[in-house]
């Protein structure tokens, strides 16, 4: 039997997130020779989603569209996806590793009873297994991982599988499915986004965080300049968070969001274990404090000793010079 591998897109605020098109790259992978089916969920009109993900190599795609899936819950979703999954028996399951994805995921793998391999960064091939590998211990190490029987289902940590490039000559069937959505116990009533708006932080290619050093709220509007020129996110450490500088929607850490961006400056952050949990697998890593001691510099490809207040700006003003 060949491969059929389902891939639940996701999406946010009428757009599909970056890590939907990451998810199909790795059920590529998986299945180089299989089928990839598109799912996607939500409310209204969602051909033109179906489209972009069949330009980024989807084969063909499902969409589910009620009015109970305008905004995420697991109830709701979880019966959408389970519709899909029972129509197509896949012989493996991807999503992204984010917070819907580690909310749902575990759900559909208890329903399905199927082991689920989360938070992959890299996808292998030995002989004829498929490899997965996924941080351990804060991301110190990784593990390697593979599936002996059942279910292929797995998440993908976003900005770590490449996407393939889009196509958009590419075509594929677009069906509809009608599910009735209904029986769920949560209801949303309002959705208050505290977070700025711009890149995902959990997407982003750059990210300028801060930490205890930015001092206060007001210490953050340089960062979020420099993250503007960059075309990045701004972030956050745990402290800054606790002293009430930003949202805890930027915070980034161990109990907070894992990134991998291409690069991810700490501004004014010291360098705790927990933080680094959340950054250390970033490809280049710049940390900008004044304290020459500060464990950041431990884990920095480039390091600036100086005061963060004087070092952003010349930093920015050299940007748009070559920008």
């Amino acid at each position: 039997m060949s491969d059929k591998i389902l891939v639940i897109g996701e999406v946010r605020e009428g757009e599909l997130r970056n890590v939907s098109f990451e998810a199909v790259a790795a059920a590529k992978k998986i299945g180089p020779n299989g089928e990839i089916i598109g799912v996607v969920v939500g409310e209204g009109s969602l051909s033109g989603l179906a489209e972009e993900m069949i330009q980024y190599g989807a084969d063909r795609v499902t969409t589910v569209s009620h009015e109970n899936l305008k905004t995420y819950t697991s109830e709701g979703y979880g019966q959408a996806v389970m519709a899909v999954i029972n129509d197509e028996s896949p012989t493996g399951i991807v999503m992204g590793h984010t917070s819907i994805g580690k909310d749902l995921t575990p759900k559909l793998a208890s329903k399905l009873q199927s082991g689920l391999i989360s938070d992959a960064v890299d996808i292998e091939t030995d002989g004829d297994q498929t490899v997965f590998v996924r941080p351990i211990y804060s991301g110190k190490a990784f593990e390697k991982k593979i599936i002996t029987n059942g279910i292929t289902f797995v998440t993908i940590r976003p900005n770590n599988i490449s996407p393939l490039e889009k196509d958009e000559s590419r075509s594929g069937e677009i069906k509809t499915k009608d599910v009735d959505v209904a029986d769920i116990r949560t209801i949303v009533k309002e959705v208050i986004r505290k977070a700025s708006k711009g890149v995902d932080l959990s997407e982003a290619n750059v990210i300028v965080a801060g930490g205890r050093g930015v001092k206060s709220a007001e210490g953050f509007k340089p960062l979020y300049e420099l993250a503007d020129v960059l075309g990045g996110a701004v972030g956050a450490s745990r402290g800054a968070c606790d002293a009430e500088y930003c949202d805890y929607a930027l915070q980034i850490g161990q109990t907070g969001k894992v990134v991998t961006p291409d690069l991810y400056i700490a501004v004014g952050i010291s360098g705790a274990i927990q933080h680094l949990a959340g950054m250390s697998n970033s490809k280049v890593i710049v940390a900008i404090n004044k304290d020459p001691e500060s464990n950041i510099f431990n884990v920095a490809d480039y390091g600036i000793v100086g005061d963060l207040f004087e070092v952003i700006p010349l930093l920015i003003e050299e940007i748009k010079k070559i920008k």
